[in-house]
């Protein structure tokens, strides 16, 4: 297992970290993206520690390879605040389309350089979906008719099963919203592509534990690691 750390938009006031973590097998590659919103804290330390973790070898890849992004948007991080513009409305819409942001250009370009299988974009949201439908919080949102469904329903089943409080079950959220990276990766790259969203009213600690359990549900039944 090999890990690279390199920059995105090296000598901008874009530069973000993000991770290159390369099995000696071949096998799927996948894709994590978080801190496209800098208000979302949880799942960006999340991405954080699931990089240093196979940095440190706490976590080894099997086969094909990983990329982890784990802060895009620094300067909306750096604030605290969602961002202006909204990032994840500025991602190219259809093959030939220009992404409508620099870092958003930037992003994307990463994707389309590693072409990933799986693209799992963690987020955080108000509201428990189990509360009120109409929220994403504790949801995974895919398109209707997605090949990541079964995927993501069977992982919502896990999930659940280990949460304790009902209230704070996962849901499975159906969404195409334009101008998403999630969308982006779907529809332009064909990826099978989640977008990921723990609850802000869930402590920090929980919040940022969900995250990594989701992702290593999917990472598992993807085979990439044990």
């Amino acid at each position: 297992m090999i890990v690279e750390k390199s920059m995105l938009a090296p000598g901008t006031s874009f530069a973000t970290a993000y991770y290159v973590i390369s099995s000696r097998e071949p096998g799927p590659v996948f894709m994590i993206v978080s801190g496209i919103h800098g208000n979302e804290p949880a799942s960006i330390r999340a991405a954080k520690e699931l990089a240093g973790k196979f940095a440190r070898e706490e976590l080894f890849l099997r086969r094909g390879r990983l990329i982890i992004l784990p802060l895009a948007n620094q300067k909306a991080y750096r604030k605290r605040r969602r961002g202006v513009p909204d990032l994840n409305r500025t991602f190219p819409r259809s093959a030939g389309s220009r992404a409508g942001h620099p870092l958003a250009a930037s992003v994307f370009a990463l994707a389309q350089r590693y072409k990933p299988n799986w693209y799992l974009d963690l987020h955080e949201a108000n509201g428990l979906s189990q509360i009120n439908r109409r929220r994403v919080g504790q949801t995974l949102i895919i398109s209707q008719g997605s090949r990541a469904g079964s995927l993501a329903k069977r992982i919502v089943k896990r999930m659940n099963q280990s949460i304790l409080l009902p209230s704070h079950h996962f849901n499975i959220h159906l969404r195409e919203r334009s101008g998403t990276s999630r969308m982006a990766a779907e529809r332009i790259l064909g990826a099978r592509a989640v977008t990921v969203e723990t609850c802000w009213s869930l402590s920090f600690a929980v919040r940022v534990r969900y995250q990594q359990d989701i992702v290593r549900h999917f990472l598992r039944s993807a085979g990439l690691i044990g």
